[in-house]
């Protein structure tokens, strides 16, 4: 079996991460911060470590400045939602993931302005693109650090450049990026921060988490017990606790300061650079087979261990049902929840096929895929109406 699904969660999880669920359970079962006993005292401390090891492994010195969610869609709403109000203005690309598109359809509804950039054919993002689209009463810029689709990086540096010349926000969404590229959060002059737990963070799904640079307040998307403060009948004020109403999935969180402290024993640059290499690998093998279609920068300096394709004469949903059925390698098949950024490619509506890599992949297993996307184009070349002809090797 071939995985190549990293993009949507990482798998498998490390050992240390499957401990650390599980002994959550048993050690550290109680409600965090809601009691004063062994039990809740325990959870308090596991959600607290895990915080410290994001803070470390992102180079920011407070802890606190991280806040809990259920997930990347969880953070970016809590940010879209808690800066932008009617008569702002918010300025993103055409590559973004439906977590960020559709709250900013709704906001634009309710009287928000937005200006969408389009990204070029590869994925790449022109900055006087960028510079073009920012007004007077430009509030928020944001951004995905890598694409979902294509894997293809952001010049960060220069949208955070952007961002302060024009007096706004610059929110940077790290879920296809965090701990598969090194980022070091004050050093990229990002003011907030979305990432997923459970894809390059090798946590379980259910995590995610909101950064919030010091100075920066905005509005919580909630509003309930904490665990903090508790004698009043108004929200905390003070990080984490203002986004972080209800009780937390402690045993996620867990499971994601093991993730984390894995990738920190690790070493992100080696992440990268295994990545890379089986990208590198895969782009230069694929595009040498007739009837393959990639899509995406060239240069995998420039783009995070992602890549889509399309056969030739087979649509991309039954491209992966036979990689899987017939060869045993997941992919996924479709629009990605960013039919934005297939509009960008020239792919939608069919969508592509997507095979994302990550930290237990190997060269073996690309030089596998290629072989079997090689047989698919073939049949598809012999096969008269091969989109309607039933798979046969």
């Amino acid at each position: 079996m071939i995985y190549f699904d990293n993009a949507a969660t990482s798998w498998p999880k490390p050992s240390s991460v499957l401990a650390a669920v599980s002994d959550s359970f048993g050690d550290a079962g109680g409600n965090p911060g809601r009691s004063a006993h062994r039990m809740s005292v325990a959870a308090a401390r596991t959600v607290e470590q895990a915080r410290e090891a994001l803070a470390s492994f992102f180079n920011v010195d407070d802890p606190s400045r991280f806040a809990f969610t259920l997930n990347a869609t969880h953070a970016l709403n809590t940010a879209l939602y808690g800066v932008l109000h009617p008569g702002d203005h918010v300025v993103t690309t055409s590559l973004e993931h439906n977590s960020v598109m559709r709250p900013l359809r709704h906001l634009e509804r309710m009287g928000v302005g937005l200006s969408v950039v389009s990204c070029a054919g590869d994925g790449t993002l022109d900055l006087d693109r960028v510079r073009e689209s920012i007004r007077r009463d430009t509030r928020l810029l944001v951004a995905t650090h890598g694409s979902n689709v294509v894997g293809t990086l952001v010049p960060v540096a220069g949208l955070a450049s952007l961002a302060k010349e024009a007096g706004a926000l610059f929110l940077l969404d790290i879920s296809q990026t965090a701990g598969a590229v090194p980022i070091d959060l004050p050093a990229m002059g990002v003011d907030l921060v979305a990432f997923s737990g459970h894809k390059g963070l090798m946590g379980p799904t259910g995590t995610g988490g909101l950064y919030v640079r010091p100075g920066v307040a905005i509005t919580p998307l909630m509003r309930g017990g904490t665990g903090s403060d508790s004698a009043h009948e108004t929200q905390p004020e003070f990080m984490p606790d203002v986004y972080e109403s209800g009780t937390l999935n402690v045993a996620g969180i867990a499971g994601l300061g093991a993730g984390v402290r894995f990738l920190s024993a690790t070493g992100v640059e080696a992440v990268q650079m295994r990545e890379r290499s089986v990208l590198t690998r895969f782009l230069a093998g694929a595009s040498t087979i007739p009837g393959v279609t990639l899509y995406g920068t060239a240069d995998p300096a420039r783009r995070c261990g992602i890549a889509s394709l399309n056969v030739t004469g087979v649509g991309p949903s039954d491209v992966s049902f036979i990689l899987d059925s017939s060869f045993a390698i997941m992919t996924r098949a479709g629009l990605h929840c960013a039919p934005s950024a297939h509009r960008t490619l020239g792919t939608f509506p069919e969508g592509t096929v997507r095979m994302s890599f990550g930290w237990h992949n190997t060269v073996a297993e690309v030089d596998a895929a290629l072989e079997a996307l090689r047989e698919i184009a073939d049949w598809a070349v012999r096969t008269p109406n091969a989109a309607t002809a039933a798979w046969t090797a």
